[in-house]
């Protein structure tokens, strides 16, 4: 990867690395006071826990699309794992071309879906359903490019790294 490339690259992932963070925080904050007001006030708090939800929504979302990297992702690599080089690469391509023809067939009804959903608001927060869902068609964006290039990465023989889970950055 080109050098300027990989160092706006890096600050996408440092932006939602930050992100997802304070989503983490705002989530944490938001479940302790629901627990709070509901087991020691006796009053329960229904924002709360939308909150909550639409915090793990975005932290989701925002670090699936612009934090993971590819190898950290969850996936089902029995077949990938076992074959050769060159089956991998042909394995690689198809399920990244997969990817961008499925997201971006997708993209306009979704588009369509969430301009739609700006009659709706959300029942505590009162926050419109279009703001709230269009961070899908951000991450389904952000999978389309990232997929594609994985794609023309894969033609171009460049090797996908191999996945050590015992390393430093992956859970452990």
């Amino acid at each position: 990867m080109h050098p300027a490339l990989r160092k706006v690259v890096d600050w996408i992932r440092t932006c939602a690395e930050i992100a997802v963070s304070a989503l983490l925080a705002v989530m944490f904050v938001a479940f302790i006071v629901q627990i709070v007001f509901r087991y020691f006030f006796n009053f329960p708090v229904g924002w709360s826990s939308e909150l909550s939800v639409i915090a793990w929504l975005y932290m989701v979302l925002l670090g699936s699309a612009f934090w993971l990297r590819e190898g950290e992702e969850i996936r089902f690599d029995l077949l990938e794992g076992a074959s050769r080089p060159a089956v991998r690469r042909v394995i690689g391509v198809l399920v990244a071309v997969g990817a961008v023809v499925l997201f971006a067939m997708s993209l306009p009804a979704t588009i369509k879906y969430v301009t739609f959903m700006r009659v709706e608001s959300s029942s505590y927060l009162k926050i419109r359903l279009d703001f709230l869902y269009s961070i899908y068609v951000v991450f389904a964006v952000a999978l389309i490019v990232r997929y594609a290039w994985a794609a023309w990465a894969a033609l171009r023989g460049d090797a996908a790294q191999d996945v050590d889970v015992t390393q430093k950055g992956y859970g452990l």
